[in-house]
């Protein structure tokens, strides 16, 4: 089931169509409400897994069609990007998070916006989708616009998504954290509604994600066929 554009396509709406559908709250409550939370979440690893190695074998196999010459400003842009998506990853991943999975706990909290979210409340979810954005560019070909799109558009319809969700299921409770941070970074830093959390941030995160981006340099050859350093 692998060898064609067509086939990436539907594979990767696949993958990003089972995040939106299986997480949403009608099929999610409903689900749980028949087989519990322990099996749905077993059920929806599985699938999400199952999808995520189908679209990669996917995108292995298809051909290569050019749609953009690949430039050298445009080859060396994840040069430039890739810094800050690592930095987003994993200080997001390592980083307690009212919109992360299970984070609504974090909603009894006085202060529930700490740390990176003080920048940004989907802090990895801006890091896959700058890692997305950043190999389109670099690639410019039919396949990475695909399956890499894919990874924005779930990216960033999932901030959306994960707002609404928060918003629905916990009612009065998210009206602090709407007003004390923001999806897109920054904004509401720059718009006085919060201070950025460095204490919180701390410096181990950071230099982990640098740490992550160095490796990313010197082993994407060796793991993907492809040098990016000059």
């Amino acid at each position: 089931m692998t060898g064609t554009i067509e086939t990436l396509a539907l594979a990767t709406a696949f993958f990003t169509g089972a995040h939106f559908i299986l997480s949403s709250i009608p099929v999610r409550s409903g689900l749980i409400e028949r087989i519990g939370e322990a099996a749905f979440k077993g059920v929806y690893s599985l699938v999400v897994l199952a999808a995520f190695g189908w679209m990669l074998l996917a995108y292995r196999d298809a051909p290569y069609v050019e749609v953009w010459a690949q430039s050298h400003a445009l080859r060396h842009l994840p040069l430039a990007i890739m810094p800050f998506a690592c930095l987003f990853v994993v200080i997001g991943l390592s980083t307690r998070n009212v919109t992360a999975i299970g984070g609504e706990k974090l909603l009894d909290d006085p202060r529930p916006v700490r740390g990176i979210a003080t920048i940004t409340r989907h802090p990895f979810l801006w890091g896959v989708a700058l890692w997305g954005i950043a190999h389109i560019a670099a690639n410019g070909d039919q396949a990475s616009i695909v399956m890499f799109g894919g990874l924005v558009i779930l990216s960033l319809g999932g901030m959306a998504h994960i707002d609404h969700r928060r918003r629905e299921t916990t009612g009065a409770a998210w009206g602090p954290v709407a007003m004390t941070s923001s999806v897109i970074p920054f904004l509401a830093v720059l718009q006085g509604r919060t201070k950025i959390d460095w204490a919180g941030i701390g410096i181990t995160r950071p230099l982990a994600g640098l740490a992550l981006y160095v490796i990313i340099l010197l082993t994407h050859e060796l793991a993907f066929g492809v040098a990016v350093l000059p």
